[in-house]
């Protein structure tokens, strides 16, 4: 059965799920839902993903939501090449670089976020900034010392895990917002080896961006 994506072009989130695909050399149809005007909320898409968010990928054992469920999915069903390392130790810290953007950076700065400090608390552009900037520096501080730590051209090792494929979208969202990448050289350095090596799942080459 072939592989159907749901998404939009610049989330961070369905980015994760494109370079896990690019990376493992699955085709897929790609489905866009523009987030700007709420179509992720339409009912039919509801009755896929049922919060109305991307992604959402359709495949064999039917439609899987939530990326890092995804990820871990393609995975398990698409071993090679191997996104986890083979050891449980290396594993274990790729999870939790993975976790440090998918629980405590991106769920803060997503769209619903800003879009409540936007329009229910009255944040201005400068304070959403401000915003953005706090949690990405704190959390790309931890990353910058694990991949000192653990990297070797990736996040982790030598070749691209699933960490990475958090990773880039996450560098992507913090230069469109203006965050100072340059206390973070390992970190954006990976990301740009990925970014390099998957063109084909940036954002901007996306069907529908605009």
């Amino acid at each position: 059965m072939s592989l159907t994506l749901h998404g939009y072009w610049r989330s961070s989130a369905a980015y994760r799920v494109r370079l896990a695909l690019a990376l493992k050399g699955l085709s897929y149809t790609g489905i866009a839902h523009d987030l700007r005007i709420g179509a992720q909320l339409e009912e039919a898409y509801r009755a896929l993903q049922p919060q109305g968010l991307v992604p959402v990928l359709k495949g064999p054992d039917g439609a899987l939501i939530q990326s890092p469920a995804i990820l871990e999915w393609l995975e398990e069903r698409y071993p090679d090449p191997p996104l986890l390392p083979s050891d449980s130790a290396g594993r274990a810290v790729v999870r939790a670089m993975a976790a440090i953007i998918a629980c405590d950076i991106h769920p803060i700065n997503n769209l619903r976020v800003l879009t409540m400090l936007r329009q229910e608390m009255g944040a201005d552009e400068e304070a959403v900034r401000r915003w953005i900037a706090h949690w990405v520096g704190e959390g790309f501080q931890a990353l910058e010392l694990l991949i000192a730590r653990h990297g070797a051209g990736y996040a982790y090792g030598d070749t691209p895990t699933l960490a990475d494929c958090h990773l880039l979208p996450q560098v992507y969202n913090a230069e469109r917002f203006g965050v100072d990448l340059i206390p973070f050289p390992r970190l954006t350095a990976a990301a740009a080896r990925l970014r390099q090596r998957v063109p084909e799942a940036a954002p901007e080459v996306q069907g529908d961006a605009a």
